[in-house]
């Protein structure tokens, strides 16, 4: 298998590491040696890695990264300190800052070159990031949702460790955490349904369809979630990867209405249907959810597919249109108020 494949692979979790023991067998989401979902979803199995290497080498398509970097608003320290409470910005792949009761909290955060175990190779960034690590003020939490390549930044962790006072994390996620040498205290984990407050935000670990590892062969050794947030009088859902599942409407009545959900919509394929959404179920989840407007994440930093780059938002634009739901597209580094996001700005398409 071309290495450069073999380092995409791994970074989506179609490959990933053997466990096979966990301090969490207690867990009702472990058995037979990990982590399970409810339902065995569809993904892609190794009977079909000849043909996915036949696609990733020769039908990607011609667009499958933008012929220009996309548009990116940058960001200063003074602006997100100066921006009120009830605020996102949204960084780049599935990485939003929140402000919310004074504080900051992002949702995973990556920051590297490349979403991969090594910084040689694997998918590059389309952009920078709308602001620096550095220039970050101090961050009340980081939000984790899995331990995947484009979601768990090992470099960025380690760069935010210090000015970070919480993260927050499914269970074993936080042990790789502390492996790499964030502060224990610092480090929470959640079972699905399990909930901790802090600094006036409530989350709350909810279910997701999808798996983990971070190398060859995985028993998905750590838990995926999707997170509740609450603040202010404020509803957000953030879904991490996960495919379609009937775990939304779950949560959609024990926790909604939200006032925005940031749903996944990129990296799909109907090899892997089952751990990431069509955007035409992302559109689904959204109203499962009870949303009052749509952020679809996940998309516009990395290629991780085999479609368009453009694509996810294209579709899901259209499948909201079709279902009278309001989407919010912010670009790199804009900011959104949750209570009143601005409307569909289609600023992937280019200018007239």
């Amino acid at each position: 298998m071309p290495r450069l494949l073999l380092v995409a692979l791994m970074t989506t979790g179609l490959l990933a590491s053997c466990s096979t023991t966990s301090p969490y067998a207690a867990s009702p989401q472990f058995r037979d040696g990990g982590f399970r979902n409810p339902v065995a979803p569809k993904q892609a199995g190794l009977g079909q890695m000849p043909r996915m290497l036949w696609r990733f080498l020769f039908d990607k398509p011609d667009d499958a990264r933008p012929e220009a970097p996309p548009p990116v608003k940058p960001l200063t320290r003074a602006q997100l300190l100066a921006a009120p409470d009830g605020t996102l910005f949204r960084l780049g792949h599935s990485t939003m800052l929140l402000k919310l009761s004074g504080g900051f909290w992002l949702t995973d955060p990556v920051f590297s070159e490349r979403a991969s175990p090594v910084q040689w190779a694997g998918p590059k960034r389309f952009h920078a990031p709308p602001i620096a690590m550095d220039q970050l003020p101090p961050i009340e939490g980081v939000i984790l949702s899995h331990d995947h390549y484009d979601h768990l930044d090992r470099a960025a962790v380690l760069a935010l460790a210090e000015k970070t006072r919480h993260f927050i994390a499914p269970l074993g996620v936080g042990d790789l955490l502390v492996e790499w040498g964030v502060d224990p205290a610092k480090v929470q984990q959640l079972d699905w349904w399990q909930e901790t407050r802090i600094a006036g935000v409530r989350l709350v670990a909810t279910p997701a369809q999808h798996f983990s590892g971070r190398g060859l062969l995985a028993k998905n050794p750590t838990l995926w979630a999707s997170w509740v947030i609450e603040a202010d009088g404020l509803r957000v859902f953030f879904s991490g990867d996960s495919g379609y599942f009937d775990g939304f409407r779950t949560i959609g009545d024990r926790f909604g209405p939200f006032d925005l959900t940031l749903v996944e919509c990129g990296a799909y394929d109907a090899m892997w249907s089952g751990v990431h959404m069509q955007p035409e179920e992302t559109v689904q989840a959204h109203l499962d959810l009870r949303g009052r407007r749509l952020l679809p994440v996940h998309n516009g930093t990395f290629d991780l597919a085999l479609h368009g780059w453009q694509e996810p938002f294209t579709r899901v634009s259209a499948s909201a249109a079709q279902h009278g739901v309001a989407v919010t597209t912010p670009g790199f580094g804009e900011a959104v108020d949750i209570r009143n996001p601005p409307a569909e700005r289609a600023w992937w398409l280019p200018s007239p």
